[in-house]
């Protein structure tokens, strides 16, 4: 039996719920701007496939929210995220933890009828994002933009493009 409904967006409430009940923690979010080209170096990019390996959708989060999120999770201090957001990279510990944050974001994407998505890979701030990636993360169209703040440690964007 083939999957014939296509994904959907999440709404913010959905996305605020599912972060504050994974980080423990008061989590705000309020509409964003789109990524800019110049803010994909910087990126944490989650890719989405469905089982024939089919890129579906693509969520992005700059290396603020990677951080303080990957923290939050790990139930480390700020100042860990703050001084990876000065080096401009992710540390190894919070690097791993955003991995299993952006696992868990597969929530998001999920819904009875539809194929069933998973992360297929994960480009931390600083590598290169394929470009079919990039555009997406870029385009106008099925896509929700949210300025997140995780309470106690600071806030940054988050992009979600659906692909299908």
């Amino acid at each position: 039996m083939t999957n014939t409904a296509s994904h959907v967006l999440p709404a913010p409430l959905a996305v605020r719920n599912l972060l504050e009940d994974l980080l423990g923690r008061e989590v705000t979010v309020r509409p964003g701007d789109p990524m800019q080209s110049a803010d994909l170096a910087g990126v944490l990019a989650a890719l989405y496939t469905d089982d024939t390996l089919r890129l579906s959708a693509v969520i992005g989060m700059d290396l603020p929210l990677a951080a303080y999120c990957a923290a939050a999770l790990g139930l480390m201090p700020a100042g860990g995220a703050q001084d990876s957001i000065q080096e401009k990279v992710l540390s190894p510990i919070l690097a791993e933890n955003a991995s299993e944050l952006c696992n868990v974001l597969t929530g998001l994407l999920n819904r009875e009828g539809a194929a069933h998505l998973k992360l297929y890979q994960l480009y931390q701030p600083g590598q290169q994002v394929p470009a079919d990636a990039g555009a997406h993360l870029l385009a106008l169209g099925n896509r929700l933009d949210l300025t997140v703040e995780v309470s106690r440690y600071g806030s940054g964007r988050f992009a979600l493009s659906i692909v299908d």
